[in-house]
């Protein structure tokens, strides 16, 4: 099998890049064969065997999305990878293509019968886009215009036509395809598959068992914006009123979100870290993990919390993979009591926070990226007509 695999943007970088870099690592170790467009490598040596493309460098030098637009950037990465795909169109099973610099690839590959999917990281846009907007309405203050999330009508109609173009959109947890159901998308146009972690970056907790020589730790780890629900955080913390635990927050906050969250930061036990790149540490020396976000695809945190014997504490919609009340705890979006109460249960009950603890280290295989990488592969599978066992 011989994937055409389109990504825009920079790889080796946090976030959807870290994503992709494990989905084309993970099918290199399958065995599928990947023709790689990126925007550039970013510094990043791949598998000999993955032929790269890289649409953002010339003569050696990579020219920054900014220098040209950041939607030009993206056109021009569709148009070099289109042509390509015209003129070798015979040799690809299947395009693997991710969002705002795709439609004419995903076009090119419905003319030429080549199936076309199109990777959806986040939830239907227009649910997104709506989430975000409540959101930041909870928190008393308005998304910045240039937010990934804000209201973008422009956005939305183009994603919709990359939606439409494709032979099926690929949603990484039941809540993405769920929103998906919601915005009145046709189910048989949806292909569910997930994420994973990185088993080598992320160590088992030793035993399983949480640390007893310290106070109760949660953390909080994502970006400071209010889809991420840092100041639902911050108010069950204060209901919960927790003596001597610590919540330590991860990540850089938003100027005007900072500003609303001041009383908050000042709780008994509240530290603010600011970015963070050693987060598997803070995993290994934390009770709990809390997110209480508005809107997820699949948050790779909470996969790397679980396998780290970090107890995720998290919102409905933060995409998490498994059961709730076994694999993570759950509470409804903005529910700031129900998120205390878990934190209180937890803190007062070693034994219950041990046995999660546990269970969330014995599913690490299972979490993992090469398991992903099975899920991804099997969706190729289906979309060509092909079964698992073939390949």
């Amino acid at each position: 099998m011989r994937v055409l695999y389109s990504f825009p943007h920079t790889l080796g970088r946090a976030g959807i890049a870290e994503t992709a870099l494990q989905q084309l690592l993970g099918l290199e170790r399958l065995g599928v064969e990947v023709v790689l467009f990126c925007g550039s490598l970013g510094g990043l040596t791949l598998p000999p065997t993955i032929t790269v493309h890289e649409t953002m460098v010339i003569a050696g030098r990579r020219i920054p999305h900014w220098a040209i637009g950041v939607q030009r950037a993206y056109k021009h990465h569709d148009w070099r990878t289109s042509l390509w795909l015209a003129a070798h169109h015979i040799e690809i099973d299947v395009v693997h293509a991710w969002p705002r610099g795709c439609l004419r690839t995903l076009t090119i590959a419905r003319r030429e019968g080549v199936p076309g999917l199109r990777e959806s990281p986040n939830p239907h846009t227009a649910s997104v886009m709506r989430a975000s907007a409540e959101a930041a309405a909870s928190a008393g203050i308005d998304l910045p215009r240039d937010h990934s999330h804000a209201s973008n009508q422009r956005v939305l109609a183009m994603e919709e036509r990359e939606y439409a173009m494709a032979t099926s959109v690929l949603v990484p947890s039941a809540y993405a395809r769920g929103e998906f159901l919601l915005e009145g998308f046709d189910e048989s146009h949806l292909m569910q598959h997930r994420y994973g972690f990185d088993i080598r970056r992320f160590p088992e907790r030793p035993a399983g068992a949480p640390a007893t020589d310290r106070p109760f730790r949660a953390v909080f780890v994502g970006r400071g914006d209010p889809t991420k629900g840092l100041h639902i955080a911050l108010e069950a913390w204060r209901i919960a009123a927790l003596d001597t635990a610590e919540l330590l927050i991860a990540g850089r906050l938003q100027p005007n979100y900072e500003a609303v969250l001041q009383a908050g930061l000042s709780l008994p036990g509240v530290r603010s870290l600011g970015f963070v790149t050693d987060v598997a540490s803070l995993f290994a020396e934390a009770d709990v993990l809390v997110l209480p976000s508005w809107t997820e695809g699949s948050a790779l945190v909470i996969m790397e919390a679980e396998a780290s014997g970090c107890v995720p504490l998290v919102s409905t919609a933060s995409g998490p993979i498994g059961t709730g009340g076994q694999d993570f705890l759950e509470h409804p979006v903005g529910d700031a009591a129900a998120l205390a109460a878990q934190l209180t249960e937890l803190a007062a009950n070693p034994a219950t926070l041990s046995a999660l603890s546990r269970h969330g280290t014995s599913r690490r295989e299972f979490l993992s990226w090469e398991r992903a990488a099975e899920s991804l592969r099997d969706c190729y599978l289906a979309v060509i007509g092909a079964s698992p066992e073939s390949a």
